[in-house]
């Protein structure tokens, strides 16, 4: 899997911070900000279909 490096202002790292770990919703940053990533294409994929954007598979 590729790595890659984003610059993160310090209050979202905190907030993503406290969904991760033992008591959080994700093992580690990495899992949660693949988890966002994933979330954020298909809440675009929505909006381009609804706006008939999407391209026919082929």
């Amino acid at each position: 899997m590729p790595k890659i490096s984003v610059e993160i202002p310090q209050e979202l790292l905190e907030d993503l911070d406290d969904h991760v770990g033992d008591d959080g919703k994700f093992v580690n940053r990495s899992d949660a900000i693949r988890a966002s990533i994933r979330k954020t294409l298909d809440i675009l994929d929505e909006i381009d279909e609804r706006h008939d954007r999407l391209e026919d598979e082929q």
